[in-house]
């Protein structure tokens, strides 16, 4: 107990180094979003829908190929419509990942449960040196 007391700074060291460790352990757990790769496997193996929610400005600009482009005000409006089976896999893009976060939130509360964000959206998309069509 002296040693605790005597070197307290070593055992919050200790303590922020393990939470560090296990933070994007925990992460992942709760429902993270997908690498690029897992993308690529849910498309060809499960035949994914991909869903990319950026302004019609910034698909026009590059997107994942075969990508429909929802911008995500109109998310709620349209996906039904073009994605009418619920229980083929979604994968949602943007540019960097967080309009996808909340679209892939929206999707599931549609009804979507395999709805999908792709982490880092088409910047990880580029960097994983994915093929990215423009209109």
């Amino acid at each position: 107990m002296k040693f605790i007391i005597d070197n307290w700074y070593l055992v919050f060291v200790a303590l922020a180094s393990g939470g560090m460790l296990l933070w994007p352990v925990l992460r992942s757990a709760s429902g993270g979003a997908l690498t690029p790769a897992n993308a690529v496997q849910l498309i060809n193996r499960e035949k994914a829908v991909v869903i990319d929610v950026c302004e019609a400005e910034e698909f026009a600009a590059g997107h994942v190929g075969g990508a429909k482009n929802i911008p995500l005000g109109q998310l709620e409006e349209r996906l039904p419509s073009v994605v009418k089976n619920k229980a083929v896999p979604v994968v949602l893009v943007c540019a960097s990942g967080a309009r996808s976060t909340r679209a892939a939130a929206i999707a599931r509360k549609l009804g979507y449960e395999k709805a999908e964000s792709l982490a880092g959206g088409l910047k990880a998309w580029r960097d994983a040196s994915l093929p990215v069509e423009k209109a």
